[in-house]
């Protein structure tokens, strides 16, 4: 595991856009696993910046994402469809059709899971872009006494949903729940890209990293991962040594 500290997000947001481009580069038709929320924001505006200079093509990679809300259509200004079609996928260079985003919407959800599932097993990610939850959640797994390991449906916990309010007008509509890339799902990917920011994830990083493995921080799975690059800020990396 390498764990990078470093003294802006700026700096931050340019080395992780660094490593995805550098990924499709090296290997056009590469897989990328994305995710959603505040921290890989910054990150995208990097790789957007890339694309514009003409540093980096995304025409034959295709990308995968984490998760998505049950019960959100794409249209819908909170589901993480939408929010990856308007902060990557509409100002790069990437087909829609090349992007995968689990459908929150579907009829038969287990279905949607099993599809999703089987659409990873047919593309290995090559690179997998993580946040970190309060709680040490990764995607949407939760802590809890055992882990699914492959795409599946997940009740949200109370301190997510209170963690994703401030996206919405009231925690009311938060939805309860999600689909997610299990965590078998996510360890598959050949590289790991975990990027933490902020004073008030300086505590879960330090458990996670440095802790016990246990499905009750799910994060801390990412120890038995033999290429996991961590990449945080100075408030996150506050309780661990830099390296």
């Amino acid at each position: 595991m390498q764990i990078k500290i470093f003294d802006t997000a700026e700096e931050l947001d340019a080395y992780a856009a660094g490593l995805l481009a550098n990924t499709v580069k090296a290997k056009p038709n590469a897989v990328l696993g994305l995710a959603t929320g505040s921290t890989p924001l910054g990150i995208y505006e990097q790789l957007v910046r890339l694309y514009e200079s003409g540093d980096v093509s995304f025409k034959q990679a295709t990308t995968f994402n984490l998760d998505e809300y049950v019960g959100l259509p794409a249209s819908h200004e909170q589901s993480y469809a939408y929010y990856m079609n308007q902060h990557l996928f509409s100002r790069i260079d990437i087909p829609l059709s090349q992007t995968n985003i689990p459908d929150g919407t579907a009829a038969d959800l287990q279905q949607e899971c099993a599809e999703y599932e089987a659409k990873l097993a047919a593309s290995p990610v090559d690179i997998q872009l993580l946040g970190l939850g309060h709680n040490g959640h990764i995607g949407f797994n939760e802590p809890d006494e055992a882990l699914d390991g492959g795409t599946h449906v997940v009740q949200l916990k109370p301190g997510t949903r209170e963690a994703n309010a401030r996206f919405f007008s009231s925690i009311r509509e938060v939805p309860e729940r999600a689909v997610t890339m299990g965590a078998g799902s996510i360890l598959k990917a050949n590289t790991i890209l975990l990027a933490v920011r902020g004073a008030d994830k300086a505590a879960i990083v330090k458990e996670a990293l440095t802790g016990p493995i246990t499905t009750k921080v799910p994060a801390s799975l990412l120890q038995t991962h033999p290429r996991v690059i961590v990449l945080l800020d100075r408030e996150a990396g506050r309780m661990l040594e830099a390296k």
